[in-house]
């Protein structure tokens, strides 16, 4: 027989005044579970290679406890041929509902599975049906101009900016959350 042993929950950062950004400090400990789906405010850009293949702002953020924001883009905002659907598989969340991949491709450079969407999520998450997400690890994002830091682990696709304080799921000594 197997036990899972739970990590405690960790003690959130909580800096004082502003971020480094300007924005309001943001724990990912205050974000809820299960997640909520909120406006993006800052414009939003992805490149690959130098070249634009993404830009709104119209985006949505969704936010879970202990993970960073995950950014959402209209599809319309997206540019055309960009992305290409993935000949992998696909993945489930509990929340979300079964998600698609794509690859993301500008001039020569194709990025397999840098990109996803929920073509059909649970009804919390409509707003978002076919936006896709693009992992800050393997194309450049920005969020207002500020450059995106992934989130830690590789399989996560958190947008981590400077306001956004942790710890945060997928750092070292994370796996019990």
């Amino acid at each position: 027989m197997f036990a899972f042993h739970r990590s405690p929950r960790p003690e959130p950062d909580r800096p004082e005044g502003e971020a480094p950004n300007g924005l309001p400090w943001e724990s990912v400990w205050d974000y809820p579970r299960p997640p909520e789906l909120r406006p993006e405010p800052r414009e939003v850009t992805v490149t690959l290679d130098g070249e634009t293949i993404a830009r709104s702002d119209r985006a949505f953020k969704v936010c879970e406890t202990a993970g960073g924001p995950v950014i959402y883009l209209p599809l319309e905002d997206v540019t055309p041929g960009a992305l290409e659907p993935s000949g992998g598989g696909g993945s489930f969340c509990e929340w979300k509902g079964s998600a698609t991949y794509f690859d993301v491709i500008a001039g020569d450079q194709r990025i397999p599975q840098a990109a996803w969407a929920y073509p059909d999520p649970t009804p919390t998450f409509q707003p978002i049906a076919g936006w896709p997400s693009f992992y800050p690890a393997l194309v450049e994002c920005r969020l207002g101009g500020e450059l995106v830091r992934p989130q830690p682990g590789g399989f996560y696709g958190g947008w981590i900016t400077d306001e956004i304080t942790g710890p945060i799921k997928g750092e070292p000594g994370s796996e019990g959350w």
